[in-house]
């Protein structure tokens, strides 16, 4: 049985994003393309309906091909028990106030029993910081 992974929609833009001059960022599209290529068949993978809602924000064009990259995609829905994870994210002050959005990723994740959450947001979802206070809040998203 394959281990199941959410991606994030900061995973999808680095995808499909145009090649950076940056070099951070463009070691993270290196990264993102070589998973998505490489390793991406390891893992049952699964979105969801914020991360589509995310995704198909902004440039048209750029938003097409966000979308047309997980097209075949299994989408989670929102739960009620994702939105309470979030709730008691903000709540807990485990995440500021202003980063509704990316507790609902991680209530969206942990609601599901995702192994993983894959993402390249460091601010809120994946800042060493915040995570240990996720994860005493909320031992399964560890």
């Amino acid at each position: 049985m394959k281990s199941s992974v959410y991606i994030e929609s900061s995973v999808i833009s680095y995808l499909t994003a145009r090649p950076s001059r940056d070099v951070v960022k463009s070691a993270r599209q290196a990264i993102t393309i070589e998973w998505w290529q490489s390793s991406k068949v390891e893992f049952d993978v699964f979105i969801s309906v914020l991360v589509r809602k995310e995704i198909a924000a902004g440039d048209a064009v750029a938003a097409a091909q966000r979308l047309a990259i997980v097209q075949d995609t299994f989408v989670l829905g929102i739960s009620s028990e994702a939105e309470r994870i979030a709730d008691a994210l903000i709540t807990e002050k485990a995440l500021p106030e202003n980063s509704q959005e990316d507790a609902l990723h991680i209530g969206i994740a942990t609601s599901h029993g995702m192994d993983y959450l894959l993402t390249w947001n460091f601010k809120h979802i994946n800042n060493a910081k915040k995570k240990l206070h996720v994860m005493q809040q909320f031992p399964v998203y560890g």
